[in-house]
């Protein structure tokens, strides 16, 4: 699609602060107000229609399509998407390690369980940890205690939690990175450990790594638009 607009401005009124384009505001791709209750934000996605070239290109719209998705599919889904966040809870991955005689397990104890006792002083939970493959659900009364904690995230702050978790495989990583002092490329170190782990013992393949690079952008906008949304 052509570039069809020259200005891009961001208008504010009661209702919170929406992108226009030559003075039109712009809609979701659902069809409702795109409005947002954050500058910082709505100035992020003006940001991404400023930059488009002659052509639009869709991929380079990131904040748009987490908005997009916080409003129109979130207030309808919130249920789904939580009970897909507990889902990670219970086989997430900073839970499962390799054997205690195995050189792995020390470097996944050094690494994740600083994160697993960060999320068990923050949220108020004790999570189950187990070596091997076996699969060992968390407690009833932690997983309500997180289904409680997910109900509360306004609609934006769930968005990015679930790409988040999703692409970290960890609901304790994926919370991690909402925090303020949060290190965004050290939590998804500690999401890639043992794939670096066996980079670093048989080498590295160019198109794996191509993969995790492109993985740690969308993990880095992800908590880039939490911090906006806020």
């Amino acid at each position: 699609m052509k570039r069809f607009y020259k200005d891009v401005t961001v208008e504010t009124s009661e209702a919170g602060h929406t992108v226009a384009l030559d003075g039109r505001p712009i809609k979701t791709q659902g069809g409702r107000p795109q409005t947002v209750g954050s500058r910082s934000l709505a100035r992020a996605l003006a940001d991404e229609w400023a930059a488009q070239g002659d052509t639009i290109d869709p991929a380079r719209f990131v904040f748009r399509d987490m908005v997009d998705y916080a409003l129109d599919v979130v207030p309808e889904s919130r249920s789904e998407i939580v009970e897909k966040m507990l889902r990670y809870a219970d086989t997430d991955t900073l839970c499962y390690r390799a054997d205690p005689d195995e050189p792995l397990w020390h470097r996944q104890r050094e690494m994740w369980d600083p994160l697993v006792e960060a999320m068990e002083a923050r949220e108020g939970v004790k999570l189950e940890r187990v070596s091997g493959i076996l699969a060992r659900p968390q407690s009833p009364q932690t997983l309500d205690r997180l289904s409680t904690r997910l109900e509360r995230l306004d609609a934006f702050t769930l968005t990015a939690l679930e790409q988040l978790t999703s692409l970290a495989a960890s609901l304790c990583i994926g919370l991690a990175a909402l925090e303020d002092d949060a290190d965004g490329e050290q939590l998804w170190a500690a999401a890639n450990l043992e794939e670096d782990w066996q980079t670093a013992q048989w080498g590295e393949d160019e198109e794996a790594a191509d993969r995790r690079a492109k993985k740690l952008d969308s993990f880095l906008k992800a908590k880039e638009f939490a911090r906006l949304a806020r």
